[in-house]
């Protein structure tokens, strides 16, 4: 396929961000706010679900809890294929990225409202928000480099690393709010001090305003809701940089193109059926009950998928090496879905371990169940540098692994990080005790290795594969694999623990198959990175090489 526009889009006046155009900058923190309102509230999602009504949650069960996470997560990517045709062909990327990003404001907003019904209204707009943002901020980035600009890895992953750092400060601020007892003390009219203890002095004091401590959930979603809010003034603000990325859709000239827009508008329109469908029958209608919504929702996930990519390759194809590159979008997707089947788990069944299975002092820090979900994104931020020098280094070298040969390495670090909670899991918690969150730390690190050799690299290599008229479209396709890994990641604990009980593995057997899952499929991306390396230089025998084919 062609790729994303070979476009120079930084100022004349030669300003760069970390020797990076400067449009990066404006991206940068734009997806940095996105990523504190996501995060922020994901920190503390599970565990509002499943807290009794009497403190303030939903009081729904575990398994319910998986449901709506897995539901959510899923319908969130999924959002990104319309959202990335929406740009595509309608509006630009740039417009996109500021209405979904209001969107997501007041999706925030809504759920800050203590309100029956807020819940659900407010995650339908965090959805319809997300879905037109998160595909074309990324497909920005891309923009801002020429075709065979060997920076484009490295800026994809500084651009991941300004995901961290927002990642990094919302659950401290967003679950300070809704879990802190300290938080819920001042709601409740109790005194606040502000104490410096190297100098043995009370800076302030204040009363709280006396209202329902319970209460303290929606201050968090509030707090994610202004986050939201300063991204959107800050692209606004850094509006000029971006100078031609992402302004204008990408209309095909009608002489020339492929005439696809029906499998598309069927694509789009199949989506948003579901959603509508899901949201309909999530209030119970019928009398369906939640798991046989979300089994059905799963099946909709692969029938998606298996339509998408049969499109792709026999109507939107134009000619052999396109072919070549769907076949290669399809390997870097099974990758993708099975990386987050496993990493995901953070929000989900590692968020209950920390709520009931870690002691709450760390360090001598009292740590709320939400604040274990900085760990990732402080060592994303410290490592992702490090990534990022590597690959260029190994590049300039011809040594640089193919992607699909680095989505096989990440699956295998996937898999040691689950290895990493094995003692707690046996050890302490079969007996009924807590461990210490020092394990979590361990487990994070670990991960954090797997996911930069993966999802930053992934986004680079998908918005190589694409053509230009559909840029954003296929980046909604890498979304749409993280959708069915948000599905696979919310229902493992129900599903996988069920098999594991069958199977009779006792107390660690959720994380044991976890674990062979890693590795299985860490086994056929090895075996996958071959061929998929000499099917695309068959194109490129055809076609101007670039350098580092690290699509392969």
């Amino acid at each position: 396929m062609s790729g994303a526009p070979a476009t120079t889009t930084h100022p004349a006046s030669g300003k760069t961000f970390f020797g990076h155009p400067l449009g990066l900058k404006t991206l940068f923190f734009t997806e940095m706010w996105e990523r504190f309102s996501y995060y922020g509230m994901r920190a503390f999602l599970v565990v509002f679900i499943v807290t009794p009504v009497a403190q303030g949650g939903l009081g729904e069960s575990r398994a319910t809890a998986g449901i709506f996470y897995a539901l959510y997560g899923s319908l969130i990517y999924l959002m990104s294929l319309p959202g990335g045709w929406v740009a595509d062909r309608l509006i630009g990327q740039r417009k996109a990225v500021l209405i979904g990003g209001i969107v997501i404001m007041c999706g925030h907003i809504t759920l800050a409202i203590p309100k029956e019904g807020a819940f659900l209204a407010g995650l339908g707009l965090l959805v319809l928000g997300t879905g037109l943002l998160k595909p074309n901020v990324s497909t920005i980035v891309g923009q801002l480099y020429d075709k065979n600009d060997i920076r484009r890895d490295a800026g994809y992953t500084i651009y991941y690393m300004g995901i961290n750092i927002g990642a990094f400060f919302a659950p401290i601020v967003c679950g300070f709010l809704a879990q802190s007892e300290i938080f819920r003390h001042f709601l409740a009219g109790g005194v606040v001090t502000a104490y410096v203890p190297l100098l043995g002095l009370d800076l302030l004091s204040v009363s709280g305003p006396g209202i329902n401590p319970n209460h303290a959930w929606h201050f968090g979603f509030g707090a994610a809701a202004v986050g939201m809010g300063f991204g959107v003034v800050q692209f606004v603000l850094g509006w000029k940089h971006l100078g031609d990325a992402g302004a204008h859709p990408t209309r095909p000239d009608p002489a020339t193109s492929t005439p696809t827009p029906a499998p598309v508008y069927a694509i789009v329109g199949a989506s948003v059926a579901i959603i509508g469908l899901v949201t309909y029958l999530l209030f119970d209608k019928y009398g369906i009950d939640k798991a046989s919504i979300a089994d059905s929702f799963g099946v909709g996930l692969l029938v998606i998928s298996i339509a998408l990519f049969t499109i792709l390759h026999k109507y939107i194809a134009r000619d052999a090496d396109e072919r070549r590159r769907v076949r290669a979008m399809m390997v870097l997707f099974l990758g993708c879905l099975s990386f987050f089947g496993l990493f995901e788990q953070a929000g989900s069944t590692l968020s209950l371990f920390a709520e009931e299975k870690v002691h709450r002092t760390v360090l001598g820090i009292d740590f709320p169940s939400s604040y274990y979900q900085f760990i990732n994104a402080a060592f994303v931020v410290m490592l992702a540098p490090l990534f990022g020098w590597l690959w260029i280094r190994l590049a300039r070298q011809h040594r640089e692994p193919t992607s699909v040969t680095k989505f096989s390495i990440g699956m295998v670090i996937a898999a040691a990080s689950f290895m990493v909670m094995l003692p707690a899991v046996l050890g302490p918690v079969a007996d009924g005790g807590k461990v210490s969150g020092l394990y979590l730390f361990a487990f994070y690190l670990v991960s954090t290795m797997a996911e930069l050799c993966l999802s930053p690299v992934g986004l680079s290599t998908m918005n190589k594969l694409a053509p230009a008229r559909l840029a954003s479209f296929v980046m909604g396709i890498w979304f749409l694999a993280t959708a069915v890994g948000y599905y696979i990641a919310g229902r493992a604990e129900e599903k996988v623990g069920k098999l594991a009980v069958a199977l009779d593995l006792g107390t660690g057997g959720l994380y044991y198959l976890l674990i062979l899952f890693g590795l299985v499929m860490a086994l056929v991306m090895f075996l996958l990175a071959g061929p998929v390396k000499r099917m695309l230089a068959e194109g490129d025998a055809d076609n101007t090489p670039t350098p580092s084919q690290s699509a392969g």
